[in-house]
């Protein structure tokens, strides 16, 4: 069984934009910059069969490549947050994209949770910093804001837990038109 997700990747200037922000609250843990991606789909833990579906699944979206900017900041978790986050400024080209994603996988038989997309850049996890340490975080990041950059493709990534943190790859690319 592999833990996989399917993604967008960040170009490199706007993760060490983001690696910028990444300080200033205590008892986190900060993704790593190489990391950072705003989440299509997640499908968790599947077998390489699931896998191959869902590699032909999405090999058949299509799409147009769009521009993205990321926009302010939030938290996951009332009272006990448990990550903090970057949003995109809405996007009806990244709607279109991620519901295309969602609806192919689920044709080849994939498995998601019925849930909200909340397109994001999870920034940093944890449940030990106070409501107030987040809150004055929150206030120093609440006008983020990265340039506009080109998405010219989604990932099939495989997310490989280790005790330092998650090893993301890249499993197959998808260019946009």
């Amino acid at each position: 069984m592999r833990r996989v997700f399917v993604a967008l990747q960040l170009p490199e200037t706007v993760q060490y934009q983001l690696e910028t922000t990444q300080c200033g609250l205590p008892n986190v843990r900060w993704v790593r910059p190489e990391n950072l991606h705003i989440t299509l789909a997640f499908l968790g833990e599947v077998s390489e069969p699931a896998l191959e579906d869902a590699h032909s699944a999405l090999s058949a979206v299509q799409a147009d490549a769009f521009r993205l900017t990321l926009r302010g900041a939030g938290q996951f978790g009332e009272g006990k947050p448990r990550a903090v986050w970057v949003g995109v400024e809405p996007s009806i080209p990244l709607i279109s994209l991620q519901e295309k994603v969602e609806t192919s996988l689920r044709r080849a038989g994939l498995s998601l949770k019925a849930r909200k997309f909340h397109p994001h850049v999870t920034l940093a996890r944890g449940r030990s910093s106070t409501p107030a340490q987040i809150g004055q975080y929150l206030e120093r990041q609440g006008l983020f804001s990265s340039p506009e950059f080109s998405i010219k493709g989604f990932h099939l990534m495989e997310s490989i837990l280790k005790p330092a943190g998650p090893l993301y790859l890249s499993l197959a690319d998808y260019p946009l038109a």
